[in-house]
């Protein structure tokens, strides 16, 4: 490739040492193990583009995965899933309309994510932002937003439907129980009750402390879906509150064995896994979602969609900001800011 072709896929000038500023992983650890680093800025191979970050998202599973390492990693890996910046170059067999484009993404945990000036990310996964809507916005949402689509997907949209939610008053629980309530069912949001007005709000027609035993739930008639958002576990306590034929969405880990006995109430059990879309999802797959994300940003910036609020935080204090998702000390969305 001859030097005036490279230049033509590149708009980015704003580092002509080659070189990035990011957070790298060294072992398994606290988010304050995380150490800065100067590394080589990638270059986009080919069917990826390469972001100018300007706002870095932060998700439970970046701390998790800091905590836990991942098989896949090594000594100078670079977390983080999600972010939102600007496509400064492209790779081989990626149009050029591409450079410049204001986008979020939605990384592979295998890959070098976002805690860093540059990512390379998949085309495939780039949604465009619509004007109006600022990085640190984007940036917060990929995770959570394209989660709580998923989990809708898994149920039969039929309008009346009694669905709980559990986890309602954090990032991807917000945004779910906006979606139950656009499909037209009766929300009961499970949560902290310093988050009952907020449900109530979002349309929530009624809000439950968070009960292991399940005495709150007793009285009830069951629920025709079940949305978990805690551990596998939890939702398998609260498959006896499913109905018959109902469903059970399991959003953070998986139900191992079958929670209820066979030939009873005959419930389908779903798993919810984002990321993994990166390995097993077809170029159809990446379409539906990157589409769907596109209209859910765009119902965010004219206040359709109402997400946590954002708590921008700077760059250089990204481990602390990790530190401060995991222990809820935030109301908001923490957002690293590149710049």
């Amino acid at each position: 490739m001859s030097e005036d072709s490279v230049t033509m896929n590149t708009i980015d000038t704003t580092d002509s040492t080659g070189t990035m500023d990011a957070w790298t992983w060294q072992t398994a650890g606290a988010p304050q193990t995380l150490a800065w680093r100067q590394a080589a800025k990638p270059a986009p191979g080919p069917g990826e583009v390469l972001v100018r970050n300007r706002a870095v998202g932060l998700n439970p599973v970046d701390w998790k995965f800091v905590e836990w390492g991942s098989p896949a990693w090594r000594p100078g890996h670079v977390p983080g899933v999600d972010g939102a910046g600007e496509v400064v170059a492209v790779g081989p067999g990626v149009q050029r309309e591409w450079l410049g484009v204001r986008v979020a993404y939605h990384q592979s945990l295998t890959r070098d994510g976002s805690f860093a000036q540059y990512t390379t990310v998949p085309v495939r996964a780039l949604m465009r932002l619509p004007p109006g809507l600022n990085f640190a916005e984007a940036a917060a949402l990929p995770c959570p937003m394209l989660t709580a689509w998923q989990a809708m997907q898994k149920v039969p949209h039929q309008p009346g439907l009694e669905v709980l939610i559990t986890g309602a008053g954090g990032a991807l629980g917000t945004l779910l129980v906006q979606l139950a309530v656009r499909s037209r069912w009766r929300v009961a949001a499970m949560c902290n009750g310093r988050h009952f007005e907020r449900m109530a709000r979002l349309g929530a027609s009624t809000c439950l402390v968070p009960d292991s035993e399940g005495s709150t739930l007793s009285s009830r008639r069951p629920f025709d879906v079940v949305f978990d958002t805690v551990s596998g576990q939890h939702a398998a306590q609260l498959a006896r509150f499913v109905a018959a034929n109902g469903h059970l969405v399991c959003i953070q880990d998986r139900m191992e064995t079958p929670p209820v006995a066979p030939f009873t109430t005959a419930i389908s059990l779903h798993e919810v896994a984002l990321n993994a879309l990166h390995a097993h999802g077809s170029a159809a797959h990446w379409r539906a979602l990157v589409e769907a994300g596109e209209r859910l940003l765009t119902d965010v910036l004219h206040h359709a969609l109402a997400p946590l609020p954002v708590e921008p935080m700077p760059f250089a204090r990204l481990p602390q900001a990790l530190e401060s998702l995991k222990a809820h000390t935030t109301p908001g969305r923490p957002v690293a800011v590149v710049d």
